[in-house]
């Protein structure tokens, strides 16, 4: 059990985007208000989804969570942390320094790494003590990648703010941070602390999800954070074992439970089975640990499933111009690495000059690939082989021109944590210009962290058109509006969640004047038509769904079949692309 007696004050949920992490969290802080614990239940996902799952408006300050007494619940709301970040570090100089010098450190303020550090910043209050009402603070954290930055994140200030004497950063003035300093040691000490903090490794019986749980695991150790636990939701057992997508589902959790990294067979562990429904609602949350499944859910007369639009179509009309970039996007976990390696695949077998790309710190191209593919240039943006580069980029072209006083200030400020961002944005940006002789096709980050780079390409086309006035120019933000040079590809899952948040990204992109190409519904029950009844229930759950994203959301869609084989290797991507099914 996740919960009993020995459960410490502070409990960490991670898990690779899409997993149940979300649900899991959920149901453990409503079991521990159960039991008569006062709970402060926080979200530090950007694309945060509490309010759906919890069936509560959850917002920036703490709420009640209605139905559970006892059970508070926050999300850290990105924008809103940064407001509060700047004023914090911005109000001491009103009045004291002139406007030229406020109007510098607002600018140092202004980029993306400022909203990322400014929810940390909030996170580490949190984490290293705050809210001493509470007798338990659950934590439900962003996937994986963007989790593990987060975590590293008072190791890597601390050690900044010790080294730094030029007396500013990326985050505003020196004295504005060093007031921190104390808060982000008791960060790193709760970490740390077995007796104070587990963490809740969350992932799915599938060999990607539990080796990217041994990843995190490994890494977040490293970090100090020793006291884990591992949770498997999903785990299905046929019903129907004349069903080949039931008994090949099954087989595959078997195996890949049976051969889990070492490092995660020894820790302690909690299964959780398959449901026919979505969790949404404290009283589905409250049923989801217990084991305990709805009877009706699996007896409900069959609805008859329409024929449904495949991803062939998207990937002809994708090909027909031969050139210009793909970006394959949405939440964590939904298939965006599988989806875009499918359609690089298929277009670089029609003679194609593809080029498949990453931006995901957490990404896995070369196993969904299996082998070099004939003709297919693959490549991933490493965010600390980037920014080693700038940084020697950077002393290299000041060396000639630079004291050695000047030279060591320079190195000192780009050991910034937020250099990364601006090294990753312009290995984004040649990317986008290599699009123009070739097909660039992205496979980005969890939502969250991909918005943080269009954010860094939207600022530097703000300050391109705020240097050069009215000229024509030619910025990476005016090329992913352009459709006929970027075509975005939202990926979701057909359950309501994943769609509500994709449209909560459609919205975000629309609002930085970028229109979403098509929607790509992945990993289809109902496409697949299984016969098992449990399996069927969540077949027929997913069609109002599949609507919705036909009616109200997408342009165009496509609609991708549950397989039955491993998506890994040529031959099943290109399956994957034109429709067919693998067995």
């Amino acid at each position: 059990m996740i919960v009993n007696e020995s459960t410490t004050r502070t409990l960490l949920f991670t898990g690779k985007g899409g997993v149940g992490k979300t649900s899991v969290a959920c149901a453990t802080a409503i079991a521990l208000a159960d039991t008569g614990k006062r709970v402060l239940l926080v979200s530090t996902d950007p694309a945060s989804n509490l309010s759906d799952v919890l069936g509560t408006s959850i917002g920036s300050s703490p709420v009640p969570v209605n139905g559970v007494p006892g059970l508070v619940a926050v999300n850290i709301d990105p924008a809103a942390a940064a407001a509060a970040y700047r004023n914090r570090v911005v109000d001491p100089y009103r009045g004291k320094a002139d406007e030229a010098e406020i109007s510098r450190i607002e600018e140092q303020l202004s980029g993306a790494c400022t909203v990322e550090i400014a929810a940390f910043d909030a996170f580490a209050g949190m984490l290293a003590g705050g809210s001493p009402e509470y007798d338990h603070v659950v934590f439900d954290t962003a996937p994986t990648g963007h989790t593990l930055r987060l975590l590293a994140l008072p190791t890597a200030w601390s050690t900044f703010l010790e080294t730094n004497t030029s007396g500013a950063s990326c985050l505003g003035p020196h004295s504005g941070l060093t007031v921190q300093k104390g808060l982000y040691a008791d960060a790193v000490s709760a970490l740390g602390d077995s007796r104070r903090t587990t963490l809740v490794l969350v992932a799915r019986p599938d060999t990607g999800s539990l080796s990217e749980a041994a990843r995190s695991s490994s890494e977040l150790a490293a970090l100090g954070l020793r006291n884990q636990m591992l949770v498997i939701n999903a785990v299905f057992n046929a019903r129907d074992v004349g069903d080949p997508i039931a008994t090949a589902l099954e087989a595959r959790g078997t195996r890949a439970m049976s051969s889990m990294p070492a490092c995660l067979v020894t820790l302690p562990r909690v299964e959780i089975p398959l449901r026919g429904h979505n969790i949404l609602g404290c009283d589905a949350l409250r049923s989801f640990l217990s084991g305990n499944e709805a009877i009706d859910v699996l007896s409900a007369a069959a609805e008859s499933i329409p024929e449904l639009p495949s991803l062939k179509s998207l990937v002809d009309e994708i090909g027909a111009s031969g050139h210009g970039l793909v970006l394959v996007t949405g939440k964590g976990g939904v298939g965006k690495t599988t989806i875009a390696a499918a359609i690089a695949v298929e277009l670089s077998a029609r003679g194609l000059p593809v080029h498949l790309t990453t931006t995901d710190p957490a990404s896995h191209l070369t196993g969904t690939l299996g082998q070099e593919v004939p003709g297919l240039r693959v490549s991933r943006i490493d965010p600390k082989a980037e920014t080693d580069a700038y940084i020697a980029r950077a002393l290299e072209v000041a060396r000639p021109h630079s004291d050695a006083l000047a030279l060591e200030t320079l190195e000192e400020d780009l050991r910034s944590p937020c250099t990364e961002e601006v090294a990753v944005f312009h290995a984004f940006s040649r990317l986008i210009t290599s699009a123009r002789r070739e097909i660039v096709i992205m496979d980005t980050a969890p939502t969250g962290h991909t918005l943080l780079l269009l954010d860094a390409t939207g600022a530097y086309h703000r300050e391109m058109v705020r240097k050069l006035g009215n000229r024509t120019i030619g910025t990476p933000m005016l090329r992913l509006r352009d459709p006929e040079h970027t075509r975005v590809l939202i990926v979701t899952l057909p359950e309501t969640t994943p769609v509500h948040e994709a449209a909560e990204l459609q919205a975000d992109l629309r609002r930085a004047g970028i229109e979403p190409f098509a929607w790509i519904v992945n990993a289809s029950l109902a496409a697949a038509r299984p016969t098992d009844p449990l399996l069927a229930a969540r077949a027929r759950a997913e069609l109002e769904q599949i609507r919705a994203v036909e009616v109200t959301h997408a342009v165009r869609m496509a609609v991708v079949p549950w397989f039955t084989g491993e998506l890994t290797g040529s031959d099943s991507l290109r399956h994957l692309a034109v429709g067919s099914h693998s067995t």
